[in-house]
């Protein structure tokens, strides 16, 4: 059985965090190796295409989309990549009941009314928190400043200042089920700085136990989540599940990554690995 870890030219072969991966797969009798997805590889020829590190999309989306299309094999599916990759879906999982932060679509040419507290501003497709921006209650000017640079569909929420101290608490799951989470400590900052791939913001991450509340969120969201793309959890092969909490101590969603999100198997333990192995091994028995 063969399979293609997508990444993108800058991160050839990923970003070291799925380093583990590969081995735990040949022992499963999977072989995989790495290309980017627009490398003209014959991605038709595997047996699954899994989106790993294709950070550029970005600026490249429609070509990237059309790209996905023409994978046969690919995970997720097509119709989840291309709802997810739109952070608009944070209003769809309201919809359907999910506590979120909250979140107020900005598009081109709107002149928004900027609240009176701490927001952050980022684009409706991004990756790695590029273009993101934590404004200061009533600095207007570099919201303003920012909106316009930007110049595409964004996403306007109120910060939440839990982060500062707690940061945020990644769960992520395997074919619909939990498998480890970690925590990722305040990245809208003014030392963040950019990897040296230019693709992503450094991250300090660590380990973490999920509260009863968190996990219960998560879960909601992934069962809201297949319900709106009417599929069953357990298709979603891989999934990361971003919560913070909120001012009055609830947790709520951030952002829910379905389409090609870090997985944290540095912050977490040696099985991690072979846990997604297992669940891409039973993906492929069922194609």
């Amino acid at each position: 059985m063969k399979l293609y870890l997508v990444s993108c030219a800058e991160l050839p072969t990923g970003d070291g965090d799925d380093a583990a991966l590969v081995d735990a797969l040949a022992d499963l009798g999977v072989h995989a190796e790495w290309s980017p997805w627009d490398s003209g590889t014959d991605f038709t020829s595997a047996d699954l295409v899994l989106l790993r590190t294709p950070w550029d999309y970005t600026d490249r989306l429609d070509e990237f989309l059309a790209w996905c299309a023409t994978v046969p094999a690919l995970a997720n599916p097509l119709t989840t990549i291309r709802w997810n990759i739109d952070k608009s879906y944070m209003v769809d999982l309201a919809n359907a009941g999910v506590p979120i932060v909250p979140t107020t679509l900005l598009n081109p040419g709107d002149s928004p009314q900027w609240p009176n507290v701490d927001f952050v501003i980022k684009p409706a497709v991004g990756a790695g928190s590029r273009g993101a921006l934590r404004v200061t209650a009533g600095d207007h000017e570099a919201a303003d400043a920012h909106w316009r640079s930007l110049g595409v569909k964004a996403l306007l929420q109120p910060y939440q200042s839990t982060v500062d101290n707690h940061g945020e608490t990644a769960l992520v799951y395997f074919g619909g089920q939990y498998s480890h989470a970690f925590t990722k400590s305040a990245m809208l900052t003014e030392d963040a700085e950019l990897d040296p791939s230019g693709k992503f913001i450094v991250e300090r991450l660590a380990p973490a136990a999920p509260s009863a509340a968190q996990r219960r969120l998560a879960e909601d969201t992934m069962d809201a989540a297949a319900t709106r793309l009417g599929i069953r959890r357990t298709d979603l092969l891989y999934a990361r599940v971003d919560l913070v909490t909120g001012n009055d101590g609830h947790p709520l969603l951030l952002e829910l990554e379905l389409a090609e999100p870090s997985l944290g198997f540095r912050q977490t333990d040696d099985t991690a690995p072979l846990r997604f192995a297992s669940a891409i091994r039973t993906a492929l028995s069922t194609r």
